[in-house]
């Protein structure tokens, strides 16, 4: 007798297929049969995959349904009718700016400029000068009146990336900004009033910072009104192939094609650490973008070597846990990575104690359960400590 199932796959570049399949035989088979002729399609043009982002992620540039990305964008819908300052912490390559960018795209400032510029570009003098403008004569070069970006940005949104390395005479004046609203060009004798929405942005530890002197502490609270962390991708693997999915798409919209990831590709790049995070992804995308010529399924010959194997970095994740305290160690060349590879093995024990219950370990560890499951995904601990 004929019978008919449900069936969901996902291709390997993160497309969902929903299939209804009537018939007799192997339903398994079948499945097959069918994920190849989608996968076929695909790969040829007859279809087309529908591009998923997050809630804000349609007119910015963000993508992600991941728990972490689901929290960053409750932040951004709780704040979209707010002037206050804004915080964005993040590693380098996690998309700080365009968190910001979203930001101001639904704020009340939306139809007024959004103004954008790194500190670590410029040496002291360079900054102060790009920053607040200078005045004819001001300096040597300075043959006319420059407006500074403060001065450009008045109405809009500025965005300051890279706060932490802004020595500590700009802190101050950066400081006057947030307080009054006016600053002093360089060489000039009169104030200017300025009305600007200002998000500063950092892969630094700014408390680390105010407690060591490098950074002022009012500035610190002027800037921490509201704070918002975007988590690196090794902590939201499960947005990997909906990046995949919108960097392929958007090549394919440059250049007029359509292209697929194999499933041995997919899986390694789910398998690496992604030091560079987001920015790291989409090189690695376009590579295989050019790489792979004419081919419409990208197959894994064509990543960079070091991608989702063993050593370095992209191991971390699947490296044994110890069996004991007193196995504990730890091999980095560096504080950083050896400080991660001993928090790994601390949350292990912890689950291991706790035969898995998350609850207990968070509380032995001394840390919220929520940080300890993002640690737990992070390292690739699902699982530990449980039996069978």
């Amino acid at each position: 007798m004929a019978g008919s199932s449900e069936v969901s796959t996902t291709l390997a570049d993160g497309t969902e297929l929903h299939l209804r399949i009537t018939g007799d035989g192997d339903i398994d088979r079948l499945s097959k049969t069918a994920l190849d002729a989608a996968a076929g399609a695909l790969a040829d043009g007859r279809a087309k995959p529908v591009e998923r982002k997050g809630k804000l992620g349609a007119d910015t540039g963000i993508v992600g349904s991941s728990a972490p990305m689901e929290e960053l964008f409750r932040m951004l819908e709780r704040i979209r009718s707010s002037n206050a300052t804004v915080l964005v912490t993040g590693e380098n390559g996690t998309g700080k700016e365009l968190v910001a960018r979203s930001i101001h795209k639904h704020s009340r400032r939306s139809d007024q400029r959004f103004v954008a510029t790194n500190c670590s570009a410029f040496n002291d003098n360079l900054l102060e000068s790009e920053l607040f403008g200078h005045r004819r004569g001001a300096f040597t070069g300075a043959v006319s009146d420059k407006p500074g970006l403060f001065q450009v940005a008045d109405g809009g949104t500025f965005f300051l990336d890279e706060v932490g390395d802004m020595s500590p005479a700009l802190q101050v004046k950066l400081l006057r900004v947030l307080q009054e609203g006016v600053f002093l060009p360089v060489g000039a004798t009169e104030q200017k009033k300025v009305d600007v929405r200002i998000i500063a942005a950092t892969n630094r530890d700014l408390q680390a910072m105010v407690r060591d002197g490098s950074f002022r502490e009012d500035l610190y609270y002027r800037l921490h009104v509201v704070a918002l962390r975007v988590p690196p991708l090794r902590e939201r693997r499960k947005d990997i192939p909906l990046l995949v999915d919108h960097f392929l798409n958007r090549l394919g919209e440059r250049d007029g094609q359509n292209k697929a990831l194999s499933r041995d590709a997919m899986d390694r790049l789910m398998a690496h650490h992604w030091p560079g995070n987001v920015r790291e992804l989409e090189n690695e995308i376009e590579r295989l973008w050019v790489l792979s010529g004419d081919d419409r399924l990208i197959g894994e010959e064509h990543l960079t070597p070091s991608v989702g194997r063993g050593g370095g970095p992209s191991a971390r994740p699947s490296t044994p846990a110890p069996e004991n305290d007193d196995a504990m160690t730890v091999s980095g060349s560096n504080l950083p990575e050896a400080v991660e590879q001993l928090e790994r093995q601390m949350i292990a024990e912890g689950l291991r104690r706790s035969k898995g219950n998350k609850t207990r370990a968070a509380q032995a560890l001394g840390i919220s359960r929520r940080n300890l499951i993002r640690k737990v995904q992070s390292y690739g601990l699902e699982g530990t400590g449980k039996k069978g």
